[in-house]
Protein backbone atom coordinates (compact mmCIF):
# COMPACT_ATOMS: atom_id res chain seq x y z
CA UNK A 1 0.00 0.00 0.00
CA UNK A 2 1.54 3.32 -1.16
CA UNK A 3 4.93 1.64 -1.23
CA UNK A 4 4.77 0.73 2.46
CA UNK A 5 5.20 -2.70 3.97
CA UNK A 6 2.39 -4.24 5.94
CA UNK A 7 3.53 -2.99 9.33
CA UNK A 8 4.06 0.59 8.18
CA UNK A 9 0.81 0.62 6.22
CA UNK A 10 -1.06 -0.51 9.33
CA UNK A 11 0.60 2.24 11.38
CA UNK A 12 -0.29 4.84 8.75
CA UNK A 13 -3.92 3.69 8.70
CA UNK A 14 -4.07 3.90 12.50
CA UNK A 15 -2.78 7.49 12.41
CA UNK A 16 -5.22 8.29 9.58
CA UNK A 17 -8.15 6.94 11.62
CA UNK A 18 -7.08 8.84 14.73
CA UNK A 19 -6.84 12.08 12.76
CA UNK A 20 -10.13 11.55 10.94
CA UNK A 21 -12.16 10.76 14.04
CA UNK A 22 -10.33 13.13 16.41
CA UNK A 23 -13.42 15.36 16.95
CA UNK A 24 -15.21 12.32 18.39
CA UNK A 25 -12.27 10.75 20.24
CA UNK A 26 -11.25 14.00 21.94
CA UNK A 27 -14.77 14.75 23.20
CA UNK A 28 -15.53 11.74 25.44
CA UNK A 29 -17.60 13.69 28.00
CA UNK A 30 -21.00 15.38 27.50
CA UNK A 31 -20.97 19.14 27.07
CA UNK A 32 -22.83 19.82 30.31
CA UNK A 33 -20.81 17.30 32.30
CA UNK A 34 -18.43 18.40 35.02
CA UNK A 35 -15.70 16.48 33.19
CA UNK A 36 -16.27 18.41 29.94
CA UNK A 37 -13.26 20.57 30.75
CA UNK A 38 -11.08 17.56 29.92
CA UNK A 39 -12.46 17.48 26.37
CA UNK A 40 -9.94 18.52 23.75
CA UNK A 41 -12.07 18.35 20.63
CA UNK A 42 -12.26 22.05 19.87
CA UNK A 43 -10.62 23.31 16.63
CA UNK A 44 -7.84 25.44 18.09
CA UNK A 45 -6.39 22.65 20.22
CA UNK A 46 -6.80 19.98 17.54
CA UNK A 47 -4.91 22.22 15.12
CA UNK A 48 -2.11 22.55 17.65
CA UNK A 49 -1.96 18.78 18.00
CA UNK A 50 -1.28 18.21 14.30
CA UNK A 51 0.90 21.30 13.73
CA UNK A 52 3.25 20.47 16.59
CA UNK A 53 3.07 16.86 15.48
CA UNK A 54 4.63 17.98 12.17
CA UNK A 55 7.24 19.97 14.10
CA UNK A 56 8.14 16.91 16.21
CA UNK A 57 8.19 14.53 13.22
CA UNK A 58 10.72 16.77 11.52
CA UNK A 59 12.88 17.09 14.62
CA UNK A 60 12.84 13.31 15.00
CA UNK A 61 14.33 12.93 11.52
CA UNK A 62 17.43 14.71 12.80
CA UNK A 63 17.61 13.61 16.43
CA UNK A 64 16.01 10.18 16.17
CA UNK A 65 17.99 9.02 13.14
CA UNK A 66 21.36 10.78 13.44
CA UNK A 67 21.54 11.41 17.19
CA UNK A 68 22.35 15.10 16.66
CA UNK A 69 20.51 17.05 19.36
CA UNK A 70 19.50 20.51 18.17
CA UNK A 71 18.34 23.20 20.58
CA UNK A 72 17.68 25.69 17.79
CA UNK A 73 14.76 24.32 15.81
CA UNK A 74 12.44 27.06 17.02
CA UNK A 75 14.37 29.44 14.75
CA UNK A 76 13.04 27.61 11.69
CA UNK A 77 9.53 27.60 13.12
CA UNK A 78 9.71 31.35 13.67
CA UNK A 79 11.24 32.15 10.27
CA UNK A 80 8.54 30.08 8.60
CA UNK A 81 5.88 32.04 10.48
CA UNK A 82 7.33 35.42 9.52
CA UNK A 83 7.68 34.41 5.87
CA UNK A 84 4.08 33.18 5.80
CA UNK A 85 2.69 36.42 7.22
CA UNK A 86 4.69 38.52 4.75
CA UNK A 87 3.36 36.42 1.88
CA UNK A 88 -0.19 37.10 3.07
CA UNK A 89 0.56 40.81 3.42
CA UNK A 90 2.15 41.19 -0.02
CA UNK A 91 0.60 38.56 -2.30
CA UNK A 92 -2.56 36.71 -1.28
CA UNK A 93 -4.53 35.37 1.66
CA UNK A 94 -4.51 31.93 0.07
CA UNK A 95 -2.61 29.69 2.48
CA UNK A 96 -0.79 27.64 -0.18
CA UNK A 97 1.78 30.33 -1.19
CA UNK A 98 2.28 31.24 2.47
CA UNK A 99 3.04 27.63 3.41
CA UNK A 100 5.34 27.11 0.45
CA UNK A 101 7.38 30.23 1.18
CA UNK A 102 7.57 29.24 4.84
CA UNK A 103 9.11 25.89 3.92
CA UNK A 104 11.56 27.52 1.49
CA UNK A 105 12.80 30.18 3.92
CA UNK A 106 13.12 27.68 6.76
CA UNK A 107 15.06 25.37 4.44
CA UNK A 108 17.47 28.15 3.45
CA UNK A 109 18.10 29.17 7.05
CA UNK A 110 18.60 25.56 8.12
CA UNK A 111 21.09 25.09 5.28
CA UNK A 112 23.18 28.01 6.56
CA UNK A 113 22.97 27.07 10.23
CA UNK A 114 23.48 23.38 9.54
CA UNK A 115 26.53 23.96 7.34
CA UNK A 116 28.21 25.82 10.20
CA UNK A 117 26.94 23.81 13.19
CA UNK A 118 27.62 20.37 11.73
CA UNK A 119 31.34 21.08 11.80
CA UNK A 120 31.03 19.99 15.43
CA UNK A 121 29.14 17.16 17.10
CA UNK A 122 27.80 16.27 20.52
CA UNK A 123 27.36 19.02 23.07
CA UNK A 124 29.23 21.51 20.87
CA UNK A 125 26.68 21.04 18.07
CA UNK A 126 23.80 21.50 20.52
CA UNK A 127 25.32 24.72 21.91
CA UNK A 128 25.92 26.09 18.40
CA UNK A 129 22.30 25.53 17.38
CA UNK A 130 21.13 27.10 20.62
CA UNK A 131 23.34 30.13 19.98
CA UNK A 132 21.99 30.56 16.46
CA UNK A 133 18.40 30.31 17.68
CA UNK A 134 19.01 32.95 20.34
CA UNK A 135 20.65 35.19 17.75
CA UNK A 136 17.58 34.84 15.53
CA UNK A 137 15.34 35.61 18.50
CA UNK A 138 17.35 38.72 19.40
CA UNK A 139 17.32 39.93 15.81
CA UNK A 140 13.57 39.40 15.49
CA UNK A 141 12.89 41.07 18.85
CA UNK A 142 14.93 44.21 18.36
CA UNK A 143 17.24 44.73 15.37
CA UNK A 144 14.82 43.61 12.64
CA UNK A 145 11.77 45.31 14.11
CA UNK A 146 10.69 46.83 10.75
CA UNK A 147 10.54 43.30 9.33
CA UNK A 148 9.32 41.31 12.33
CA UNK A 149 7.25 43.82 14.27
CA UNK A 150 9.47 43.49 17.32
CA UNK A 151 7.78 42.66 20.62
CA UNK A 152 4.28 43.35 19.24
CA UNK A 153 4.73 40.76 16.50
CA UNK A 154 4.01 40.79 12.78
CA UNK A 155 0.34 40.86 11.83
CA UNK A 156 -1.96 41.84 9.00
CA UNK A 157 -3.33 45.35 8.59
CA UNK A 158 -5.90 47.14 6.46
CA UNK A 159 -3.26 48.95 4.40
CA UNK A 160 -1.36 45.83 3.28
CA UNK A 161 -0.37 46.11 -0.42
CA UNK A 162 -1.85 42.74 -1.33
CA UNK A 163 -1.40 41.92 -5.04
CA UNK A 164 -4.04 39.20 -5.32
CA UNK A 165 -7.20 39.94 -3.39
CA UNK A 166 -8.41 42.97 -1.49
CA UNK A 167 -6.71 44.44 1.56
CA UNK A 168 -10.08 44.71 3.31
CA UNK A 169 -13.47 43.04 3.10
CA UNK A 170 -16.58 45.05 2.10
CA UNK A 171 -17.46 45.49 5.76
CA UNK A 172 -14.01 46.94 6.52
CA UNK A 173 -12.37 43.91 8.16
CA UNK A 174 -9.10 42.16 7.40
CA UNK A 175 -9.59 39.15 5.08
CA UNK A 176 -9.42 35.67 6.57
CA UNK A 177 -6.86 33.05 5.41
CA UNK A 178 -8.48 30.68 2.95
CA UNK A 179 -7.84 27.73 0.68
CA UNK A 180 -9.17 28.80 -2.73
CA UNK A 181 -12.14 30.49 -1.07
CA UNK A 182 -12.62 27.95 1.73
CA UNK A 183 -11.93 29.90 4.92
CA UNK A 184 -9.75 28.26 7.55
CA UNK A 185 -12.02 29.30 10.43
CA UNK A 186 -15.12 27.73 8.91
CA UNK A 187 -16.54 24.96 11.05
CA UNK A 188 -19.62 22.79 11.36
CA UNK A 189 -21.13 21.48 14.58
CA UNK A 190 -22.87 18.15 14.99
CA UNK A 191 -25.11 17.65 18.04
CA UNK A 192 -25.65 14.06 19.17
CA UNK A 193 -27.61 13.94 22.41
CA UNK A 194 -25.56 15.64 25.10
CA UNK A 195 -22.46 15.79 22.92
CA UNK A 196 -21.50 18.54 20.47
CA UNK A 197 -18.76 17.78 17.94
CA UNK A 198 -17.01 20.50 15.90
CA UNK A 199 -15.53 19.87 12.45
CA UNK A 200 -13.13 22.60 11.33
CA UNK A 201 -11.79 23.28 7.84
CA UNK A 202 -8.50 24.49 9.30
CA UNK A 203 -8.03 21.35 11.36
CA UNK A 204 -8.62 18.93 8.51
CA UNK A 205 -6.35 20.93 6.19
CA UNK A 206 -3.55 20.84 8.77
CA UNK A 207 -4.28 17.17 9.46
CA UNK A 208 -3.99 16.35 5.76
CA UNK A 209 -0.55 17.97 5.63
CA UNK A 210 0.45 16.10 8.78
CA UNK A 211 -0.52 12.80 7.16
CA UNK A 212 1.59 13.69 4.11
CA UNK A 213 4.50 14.64 6.38
CA UNK A 214 4.10 11.41 8.33
CA UNK A 215 4.02 9.33 5.15
CA UNK A 216 7.18 11.01 3.85
CA UNK A 217 8.86 10.38 7.19
CA UNK A 218 8.01 6.67 6.94
CA UNK A 219 9.49 6.48 3.45
CA UNK A 220 12.60 8.31 4.61
CA UNK A 221 13.04 6.03 7.61
CA UNK A 222 12.88 2.92 5.38
CA UNK A 223 15.05 4.31 2.58
CA UNK A 224 18.79 3.78 2.03
CA UNK A 225 19.21 7.42 3.07
CA UNK A 226 17.59 6.59 6.40
CA UNK A 227 19.93 3.63 6.82
CA UNK A 228 22.91 5.94 6.28
CA UNK A 229 21.58 8.28 8.96
CA UNK A 230 21.26 5.35 11.36
CA UNK A 231 24.86 4.45 10.57
CA UNK A 232 25.85 8.00 11.56
CA UNK A 233 24.06 7.58 14.87
CA UNK A 234 25.52 4.14 15.48
CA UNK A 235 29.19 5.02 14.86
CA UNK A 236 29.97 8.04 12.73
CA UNK A 237 33.72 7.69 13.17
CA UNK A 238 33.72 4.11 11.90
CA UNK A 239 31.55 5.21 8.98
CA UNK A 240 34.11 7.86 8.07
CA UNK A 241 36.90 5.27 8.25
CA UNK A 242 35.16 3.29 5.50
CA UNK A 243 35.61 6.25 3.18
CA UNK A 244 32.04 7.52 3.32
CA UNK A 245 31.63 11.21 4.02
CA UNK A 246 28.81 11.53 6.54
CA UNK A 247 28.53 15.33 6.41
CA UNK A 248 26.28 15.52 3.30
CA UNK A 249 23.87 13.06 4.92
CA UNK A 250 23.70 14.91 8.23
CA UNK A 251 23.33 18.26 6.47
CA UNK A 252 20.50 16.89 4.33
CA UNK A 253 18.78 15.55 7.46
CA UNK A 254 19.21 18.94 9.15
CA UNK A 255 17.68 20.79 6.20
CA UNK A 256 14.76 18.37 5.88
CA UNK A 257 14.12 18.71 9.59
CA UNK A 258 14.22 22.51 9.30
CA UNK A 259 11.76 22.42 6.40
CA UNK A 260 9.34 20.40 8.53
CA UNK A 261 9.63 23.12 11.18
CA UNK A 262 8.96 25.75 8.51
CA UNK A 263 5.86 23.84 7.42
CA UNK A 264 4.62 23.90 11.01
CA UNK A 265 5.29 27.65 11.19
CA UNK A 266 3.42 28.23 7.94
CA UNK A 267 0.43 26.26 9.21
CA UNK A 268 0.38 28.34 12.39
CA UNK A 269 0.07 31.44 10.22
CA UNK A 270 -2.59 29.79 8.08
CA UNK A 271 -4.72 29.25 11.18
CA UNK A 272 -3.89 32.59 12.82
CA UNK A 273 -1.98 35.16 10.70
CA UNK A 274 0.30 36.41 13.45
CA UNK A 275 4.01 35.83 14.05
CA UNK A 276 6.02 36.81 17.11
CA UNK A 277 9.60 36.49 18.31
CA UNK A 278 8.48 34.26 21.20
CA UNK A 279 8.20 31.37 18.75
CA UNK A 280 11.98 31.47 18.34
CA UNK A 281 13.00 31.53 22.00
CA UNK A 282 15.08 28.66 23.38
CA UNK A 283 12.22 27.23 25.46
CA UNK A 284 10.29 26.59 22.23
CA UNK A 285 13.24 24.55 20.96
CA UNK A 286 13.34 22.66 24.25
CA UNK A 287 9.64 21.88 23.94
CA UNK A 288 10.06 19.92 20.73
CA UNK A 289 12.92 17.99 22.37
CA UNK A 290 10.54 17.03 25.19
CA UNK A 291 7.86 16.02 22.69
CA UNK A 292 10.21 13.69 20.86
CA UNK A 293 11.72 12.07 23.95
CA UNK A 294 8.36 11.65 25.71
CA UNK A 295 6.85 10.00 22.65
CA UNK A 296 9.88 7.94 21.72
CA UNK A 297 12.90 9.25 19.81
CA UNK A 298 13.70 7.27 16.68
CA UNK A 299 10.17 5.87 16.38
CA UNK A 300 7.64 6.92 13.78
CA UNK A 301 4.54 7.67 15.81
CA UNK A 302 6.29 8.62 19.06
CA UNK A 303 6.85 12.32 18.30
CA UNK A 304 3.18 12.72 17.33
CA UNK A 305 2.09 11.19 20.63
CA UNK A 306 4.54 13.33 22.57
CA UNK A 307 3.34 16.51 20.86
CA UNK A 308 -0.27 15.64 21.60
CA UNK A 309 0.47 14.89 25.25
CA UNK A 310 2.35 18.13 25.92
CA UNK A 311 -0.19 20.30 24.11
CA UNK A 312 -3.00 18.57 26.00
CA UNK A 313 -1.35 19.23 29.35
CA UNK A 314 -0.61 22.82 28.36
CA UNK A 315 -4.19 23.60 27.35
CA UNK A 316 -6.18 21.42 29.75
CA UNK A 317 -4.23 21.21 33.01
CA UNK A 318 -3.34 24.90 32.86
CA UNK A 319 -7.05 25.79 32.98
CA UNK A 320 -7.66 24.00 36.28
CA UNK A 321 -7.53 26.72 38.92
CA UNK A 322 -8.22 26.68 42.63
CA UNK A 323 -11.94 27.33 42.11
CA UNK A 324 -12.27 24.24 39.92
CA UNK A 325 -10.47 22.11 42.51
CA UNK A 326 -12.75 23.40 45.26
CA UNK A 327 -15.78 22.33 43.20
CA UNK A 328 -14.27 18.87 42.69
CA UNK A 329 -13.76 18.26 46.40
CA UNK A 330 -16.84 20.09 47.64
CA UNK A 331 -18.42 16.76 48.70
CA UNK A 332 -15.67 16.27 51.30
CA UNK A 333 -15.59 17.80 54.77
CA UNK A 334 -14.17 21.32 54.77
CA UNK A 335 -10.83 20.47 56.33
CA UNK A 336 -10.22 17.46 54.08
CA UNK A 337 -11.22 19.32 50.90
CA UNK A 338 -8.81 22.14 51.76
CA UNK A 339 -6.00 19.61 52.21
CA UNK A 340 -6.74 18.00 48.84
CA UNK A 341 -6.82 21.37 47.10
CA UNK A 342 -3.53 22.37 48.74
CA UNK A 343 -1.85 19.12 47.61
CA UNK A 344 -3.06 19.13 44.00
CA UNK A 345 -3.02 22.85 43.21
CA UNK A 346 0.79 23.11 42.70
CA UNK A 347 0.52 20.54 39.88
CA UNK A 348 -2.20 22.25 37.83
CA UNK A 349 -2.99 25.75 36.61
CA UNK A 350 0.21 27.78 36.45
CA UNK A 351 2.10 24.83 37.93
CA UNK A 352 1.33 22.40 35.10
CA UNK A 353 5.03 22.51 34.14
CA UNK A 354 5.74 20.71 37.43
CA UNK A 355 3.50 17.84 36.31
CA UNK A 356 5.25 17.81 32.94
CA UNK A 357 8.67 17.77 34.61
CA UNK A 358 7.77 14.84 36.87
CA UNK A 359 6.32 12.95 33.91
CA UNK A 360 9.44 13.59 31.84
CA UNK A 361 11.67 12.41 34.69
CA UNK A 362 9.67 9.19 35.12
CA UNK A 363 9.71 8.48 31.39
CA UNK A 364 13.48 9.00 31.13
CA UNK A 365 14.11 6.72 34.15
CA UNK A 366 11.59 3.93 33.55
CA UNK A 367 10.68 4.25 29.84
CA UNK A 368 13.72 5.44 27.87
CA UNK A 369 11.82 4.61 24.69
CA UNK A 370 8.97 6.94 25.63
CA UNK A 371 5.26 6.28 25.26
CA UNK A 372 5.90 3.90 22.37
CA UNK A 373 8.02 1.66 24.60
CA UNK A 374 5.28 1.75 27.23
CA UNK A 375 2.73 0.61 24.66
CA UNK A 376 5.06 -2.15 23.47
CA UNK A 377 5.55 -3.42 27.02
CA UNK A 378 1.80 -3.54 27.61
CA UNK A 379 1.28 -5.36 24.30
CA UNK A 380 3.95 -7.92 25.18
CA UNK A 381 2.37 -8.44 28.57
CA UNK A 382 -1.03 -9.18 27.04
CA UNK A 383 0.52 -11.50 24.44
CA UNK A 384 2.37 -13.37 27.16
CA UNK A 385 -0.82 -13.80 29.19
CA UNK A 386 -2.72 -14.94 26.11
CA UNK A 387 -0.01 -17.41 25.21
CA UNK A 388 0.05 -18.74 28.76
CA UNK A 389 -3.72 -19.14 28.79
CA UNK A 390 -3.64 -20.83 25.39
CA UNK A 391 -0.89 -23.26 26.35
CA UNK A 392 -2.87 -24.35 29.39
CA UNK A 393 -5.74 -25.51 27.18
CA UNK A 394 -3.57 -26.93 24.41
CA UNK A 395 -3.96 -30.72 24.28
CA UNK A 396 -0.37 -30.99 23.04
CA UNK A 397 0.78 -29.92 26.49
CA UNK A 398 -1.18 -32.80 28.04
CA UNK A 399 0.03 -35.93 26.18
CA UNK A 400 -2.06 -39.05 26.42
CA UNK A 401 -0.68 -41.68 28.77
CA UNK A 402 1.25 -44.37 26.91
CA UNK A 403 0.26 -47.98 27.47
CA UNK A 404 2.58 -49.91 29.78
CA UNK A 405 4.68 -52.42 27.97
CA UNK A 406 6.03 -55.30 30.05
CA UNK A 407 9.72 -55.86 29.68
Amino acid sequence: MLGLNRKDATLFLVVFALVLFAPFLLNPFPTESGLAQFNAGYPDLMQRFVIFGIFAIGFNILFGLTGYLSFGHAAFLGVGSYAGVWMMKLLTMNVIPAILISVVFAGLLSLIIGWISLRRSGIYFAILTLAFAQMCYALAYSVLTPVTGGETGLQLSLDDPRVIGASATPDGNIPVPHLFGLEMNDNTQLAMGEWVFTFSVGYYFAALLMLVAFYLAIRLFRSPFGMMLRAVKSNQQRMNYTGLNSKPYTLAAFVISGMYAGLAGGLMVAMDPLAGAERMIWTASGEVVLMTILGGAGTLIGPVLGAGLIKYLENILSKINKGVLEQWFAFMPDGLSDIMVTIIYPFVGKGWHLTLGIMFMLVVIFLPGGLVEGGQRIARLFRRKKKTAGSGDDPEHHPKPQPHVAE
